[in-house]
């Protein structure tokens, strides 16, 4: 079997393992690999094939892995879940809240609520906006 398709499998394997680790370490090494081969391609000589491996690899993670990494964290949002995907959404009043009880209805849900300033008041039906969530209470605000 020639050496350089052994270096393609190597770099098969490598990036299929990337999948598992998603850490981007194992695609610069397979990277590497890849540079392995482009050497078996051009050369027989072994010690050259493992130089261009290593400095690829070397440089692959020196350079391509911090930047590559810095624009899939920097461009991933932050996911909200849980209540807290709740904050901002509206929500009909179906018993008259104030400050110290009342329940409103998100969807098909009833929540026990609480208006989010001392002397306000909402009457049944009114529309009112999450602002907060804390336990099992709803702290609504005007839409």
């Amino acid at each position: 079997m020639p050496a350089w398709l052994l270096w393609l499998i190597a770099a098969g394997l490598l990036a299929a393992g990337e999948v598992a680790s998603l850490d981007l370490v194992l695609l610069m090494v397979a990277g590497g690999a890849l540079g392995g081969m482009t050497a078996a391609l051009l050369t027989d000589s072994v010690p050259v094939q493992l130089l261009a491996f290593l400095v690829v690899s070397v440089g692959l993670l020196a350079v391509v892995r911090p930047v590559a990494k810095r624009h899939l964290v920097d461009r991933t949002p932050q996911q909200i879940d849980g209540v807290q995907a709740l904050v901002g959404r509206t929500a009909v009043v179906s018993q008259r809240v104030d400050g110290s009880a009342g329940q409103v209805r998100m969807g098909h849900d009833e929540w026990s609520a609480r208006t989010q300033l001392d002397g306000e008041v909402y009457e049944v039906g009114v529309e009112v906006r999450i602002v907060q969530i804390e336990g099992p209470v709803a702290y609504v605000g005007h839409t």
